[in-house]
């Protein structure tokens, strides 16, 4: 069993769910970075998504977009990324997840990223862009070095597509709350109560479900059909503009 797994798995035992908060890395700093992912961990988060930039982030919005720009800009690399992970392994106890697109991977090379990811302390890896049927160089040995792989599903998904994403996904399943960007607007509507049930009848797999969830009440109501709740533009939003992020991630800690 996976550390994310075991999150899952005493989360559930427990009667509570997951949070699971989204920083970019490198903004404003690769440092500052750092303090984030230890507020975040002392705020309640069981799991942390850390984004990797990239010149163009397809599945995000605005905010996470100009966020990206600001960490390009500062230099941030995949391979600091991965440095900046092996220090905070140093003194994180909570499973971290990279977030990034398939390009850099790519340019690295698939293999040395998932044995340099393990090497570092990453624990999981969400690629957007990557689709299951052209995922097999990435989940092959990402299986053998204990590296999970978490794709998507969203509430256009058919119940073929659920089925193939529900047996790849190792970690938890990712359910796209809208068919939008990052920071679109939340929609709690038959659809996602539908799609939801169909993966719980595909898989036991955990079910984490993110894009749009802004506030403490979005976040209860979510949990209330999920395993986990992400959440992302409303915190880089707060880092942006130099706002704490500990008091806001502990109120979604207390609805979640």
């Amino acid at each position: 069993m996976s550390r994310i797994e075991q999150v899952f798995k005493d989360l559930r035992e427990a009667g509570r769910k997951a949070l699971i908060p989204y920083i970019m890395a490198g903004d404003p700093s690769l440092e500052a970075t750092k303090k984030f992912v230890s507020d975040l961990e002392r705020s309640g988060a069981d799991i942390i998504e850390i984004g990797v930039p990239f010149s163009d982030p397809l599945a995000d919005g605005p905010t996470i977009q100009r966020a990206s720009e600001r960490s390009l800009q500062q230099g941030t690399t995949l391979k600091k990324v991965l440095a900046l992970v092996k220090e905070i392994k140093q003194y994180c106890g909570i499973p971290l997840v990279l977030m990034t697109y398939f390009n850099p991977v790519f340019k690295l090379g698939v293999r040395r990223f998932i044995k340099d990811a393990v090497g570092a302390g990453v624990d999981g890896v969400i690629i957007p862009d990557l689709i299951p049927e052209e995922a097999a160089e990435l989940t092959g040995p990402a299986g053998q070095y204990g590296l999970d792989t978490v794709f998507l599903l969203a509430p256009t998904s058919t119940k073929d597509r659920i089925s193939k994403v529900a047996g790849v996904s190792t970690g938890f399943i990712y359910y796209v709350s809208i068919t939008g960007i990052t920071g679109s607007r939340l929609s709690m509507g038959k659809a996602m109560r539908d799609t939801l049930n169909s993966i719980k009848k595909a898989s036991e797999k955990p079910v984490a479900v993110g894009f749009g969830i802004s506030n403490p009440q979005e976040a209860a109501r979510v949990a209330g059909l999920a395993d986990g709740v992400i959440i992302g533009s409303a915190i880089v939003k707060r880092i942006a503009e130099g706002r704490d992020i500990k008091r806001f991630v502990r109120s979604i800690r207390k609805a979640v």
